[in-house]
């Protein structure tokens, strides 16, 4: 099956900023601050791009300059760049605007502020969702509870694989964060499939600067 990655990088940045001010540290988006050898978006791209897929989309938004500036030279080759407009839309209108540039059949959905998530339990999301009954009615998905076949959508969120014109028709008209969607698509029969994480660290994102150091370290 053909699959794309869409990474969305479009947010406000708002609780890393606060925890920076109070900190009186460098105002720097969560994104560009270094990771490892290279930046936190920078790692979650290239986890990304080692995957078993045919494409990557990068969708920017607020920071959008800052961010850009920081990797394009980098990634001009092998990531394709948009950015929303109108910038202050909500999780699920980045993620539809990536769906709307890709031609693949499914899509492997990461947020950027996931650097820690591996190509391996990438590659197990997108193996899960290709050998599955029916792939065109099933989520493959990072576990946040079960594994294995979830009785609940509850508390799930990106990574995920879906089918790309299937999870369009959930998200179009939507401007929301994604759990209350991926419940409405539960609700509506499709199997959710978790998948175990490779560390714990996988299952943590960087919203605060707590967060940022804990997987740093």
């Amino acid at each position: 099956m053909s699959i794309s990655t869409i990474i969305t990088a479009a947010g406000k940045n708002s609780r890393m900023r606060k925890d920076q001010i109070s900190r009186n540290i460098e105002l720097k988006n969560k994104l560009i601050l270094p990771f490892k050898d290279k930046t936190v978006i920078e790692t979650t791209i290239d986890n990304a791009l080692s995957a078993d897929v045919d494409e990557c989309i990068v969708v920017l938004g607020h920071y959008a300059n800052e961010i850009k500036e920081a990797i394009f030279d980098n990634y001009k080759d092998s990531v394709k760049f948009i950015i929303n407009d109108p910038v202050d839309v909500g999780l699920s209108v980045s993620l539809y605007n990536g769906l709307a540039n890709i031609d693949s059949e499914f899509a492997l959905c990461i947020t950027a502020d996931q650097p820690t998530v591996s190509t391996e339990t990438f590659n197990r999301m997108i193996k899960a969702s290709n050998n599955s009954d029916d792939p065109y009615h099933t989520i493959s998905i990072l576990r946040r509870r079960k594994t294995g076949l979830l009785n609940t959508a509850e508390g799930l969120g990106m990574p995920f694989v879906a089918p790309r014109l299937n999870l369009m028709k959930y998200l179009e008209n939507e401007d929301d964060n994604l759990n209350p969607i991926l419940r409405k698509i539960f609700s509506d029969g499709y199997t959710f499939y978790g998948i175990k994480e490779k560390n714990k660290k996988e299952l943590l994102n960087i919203n605060h600067y707590d967060d940022y150091l804990v997987l740093l370290d």
